[in-house]
């Protein structure tokens, strides 16, 4: 008996002593995480593999779906890309709406499963609705073969499905790449470094998914076998989501913090009702909590900061508040903190650089739209092997994975070192970003000028070539290259600024700020394709971006969109230049039950 009381005494120390987490995470059952014991890389790596699985599933649809809409549902090109800007711009909409259920209330655990299986609801839907209703007569759908058509309700189960496709993939994407991170205590040395390159890796295992889609299920679908291609994705889909459940025991979480559009409105409230306040010259006089009151679990109190003034009247402990301590303090439509208050300066000052961003996203869909097209109107065999122009997209996940290697492991050292940098940064993530749209610019400018010769070189005596063209589809990988390039800058820069720059009880909104800059940037192609066509169009000229390419000038469009970026570009500058970084005060260094070392 005293030898089982003695070891119980035993196991109990041993757990007292097990080294807690610093960042405030917990594990499943609401206990301070336990570093051993849960997150870091076992959990990352499932989370990353997770990745790669739903990011086949979702470009084995999205990649070809350009060529589903013009061969099986009838769809002109321009038609076709204005759909597919759509659909992947309503992808990235639905993001906003997974951070936000995932920040105030379900947690990005949750968040993801949910959306997840909703994801995989609408791939099934999608493939069987294509393999009974669409994908008729038999054989349809390839190149020389296009599809009759369709009912009303084979249509309707169509667009239900790529919406809830939309829906699934939209409200899971921004929350797993927050959750990713979240296995990484970044106040711990070495955890701080691999949240680090935990993004760097996230990209490249999305780029890696969509390298089987973009050659493997895109070369069936091609050939016309889409519902196979689609079965292959739900498939993938449905063994991504097993893995992310697997690893349940595994996983860090934070304690959502509630509705952040509450607490935004109560700074501008607090704030009107003081108007006639004096502001303190000294922010130490503001009104803030000790970081162990903090309502946000796990959450840090942020630093005050100059600009945006006005707001600071939220935060000023007036004379009648000081007369009333108890009731106006617990009252934060009439007094917020510090930290309350920054966390709306720190939104505000991220709105510029996230519009900046926009105009980059256009460049980025023309990937899965434009520069299809333009590959389909070029010569795509060698021999008698057939390359379907959407695999040319490789070269675009090449270029990323190889461009994530030489700058983790020889730019960004090579930078640090002629800086003489006392960290082992180099680029800043603003600085890498504003990289990425240079790099942008002269993938529109090789894209232009191939579209221009692939013009001159086009077929003009052949009965059954309509939009073709002698020069061979390989010259189009410089400019996936560029874009690749220019990806691993600007998006994996992206991704590390928004979630490192939101306050902490908004990392899933950092994140999805990346997605929606996408989104809009999708809805802006739209817009100008719509534009352009309609000015361009002349009794002699079908517009820039005719259905036969032959007889258009989508270089003009490609030119546009390198001036445009350009402009785009400087006012970047200019808004880089007047961001203020968030400051943090340290976290408790200590939480019950657990000892940090």
């Amino acid at each position: 008996m005293d030898c089982l009381n003695m070891r119980k005494v035993e196991e109990k120390m041993a757990k007292k002593n097990e080294e807690c987490t610093r960042d405030g995470s917990i594990d499943r059952k609401g206990q301070p995480a336990v570093r051993e014991r849960t997150g870091s890389w076992f959990a990352a790596i499932l989370i990353l593999v997770n990745q790669g699985l739903a990011t086949l599933a979702f470009f084995g649809v999205g990649v070809n779906l350009v060529l589903f809409l013009t061969r099986v549902m009838g769809q002109d090109n321009a038609e076709a890309a204005n759909s597919v800007s759509k659909w992947t711009g309503t992808v990235y909409i639905f993001s906003l709406l997974g951070a936000f259920l995932s920040d105030s209330y379900w947690g990005r655990y949750k968040t993801c499963a949910i959306f997840q299986a909703i994801f995989v609801v609408g791939l099934v839907s999608l493939s069987l609705s294509s393999y009974i209703f669409l994908v008729k007569p038999e054989g349809c759908g390839n190149e020389k073969t296009p599809c009759g058509t369709h009912s009303t309700f084979a249509t309707a189960m169509f667009y239900v499905s790529i919406y809830l496709i939309a829906l699934g993939n939209g409200g899971y994407q921004p929350n797993i790449a927050s959750f990713g991170a979240d296995q990484f205590d970044e106040d711990h040395p070495i955890e701080g470094l691999g949240k680090v390159s935990f993004f760097s890796y996230f990209y490249l295992a999305l780029n890696l998914g969509s390298l089987f889609s973009n050659t493997i299920i895109g070369y069936f679908e091609d050939k016309g076998m889409w519902a196979l291609g689609f079965w292959a994705s739900a498939a993938s889909a449905l063994v991504a989501l097993i893995l992310f459940l697997v690893g349940t025991p595994r996983y860090r979480h934070f304690v959502p913090s509630g509705n952040p559009l509450s607490r935004f409105c109560q700074v501008v409230v607090a704030s009107i009702r003081k108007w006639k306040v004096v502001i303190p010259s000294d922010g130490d006089e503001l009104f803030e909590v000790d970081g162990k009151e903090n309502s946000n679990n796990g959450s840090r109190n942020i630093l005050h900061t100059k600009g945006f003034k006005f707001l600071d009247r939220a935060a000023v402990i007036t004379s009648n508040e000081n007369s009333n301590e108890i009731v106006e303090i617990n009252n934060p439509w009439r007094l917020c903190t510090v930290t309350q208050v920054e966390e709306v300066k720190c939104i505000l000052r991220l709105l510029p650089i996230w519009l900046c961003t926009i105009l980059y996203s256009v460049v980025f869909t023309q990937m899965a739209s434009l520069f299809v097209e333009q590959g389909a109107a070029m010569k795509t065999n060698i021999s008698t092997f057939h390359i379907p122009p959407a695999s040319m997209s490789t070269f675009d996940i090449l270029s990323v994975a190889a461009f994530i290697f030489i700058y983790r492991r020889v730019l960004d050292p090579f930078v640090a070192r002629v800086k003489k940098s006392n960290c082992s940064r180099g680029l800043t993530e603003l600085q890498r970003m504003g990289v990425g749209l240079v790099i942008a610019i002269l993938a529109m400018v090789v894209a232009g000028t191939v579209e221009h010769f692939r013009l001159k070189y086009k077929v003009t005596d052949c009965m059954n070539c309509e939009g073709s063209s002698s020069l061979s589809i390989f010259w189009q990988v410089p400019q996936y290259v560029l874009i690749g390039a220019s990806e691993v800058f600007m998006y994996v820069g992206q991704l590390e600024f928004f979630n490192g720059q939101a306050p902490d009880g908004l990392k899933s909104f950092g994140s999805a700020l990346c997605m929606t800059s996408i989104s809009l940037g999708n809805y802006v192609s739209s817009l100008l394709v719509t534009i352009v066509m309609k000015i361009s169009s002349t009794d002699r000229m079908p517009g820039w971006i005719p259905g036969n390419l032959n007889k258009g000038h989508l270089d003009n469009f490609y030119f546009l969109l390198a001036v445009l970026t350009s402009a785009d570009f400087v006012v970047y500058l200019l808004v880089a230049n007047w961001y203020k970084y968030i400051k943090f005060e340290g976290r408790s260094e200590k939480l019950e039950g657990c000892q940090h070392v």
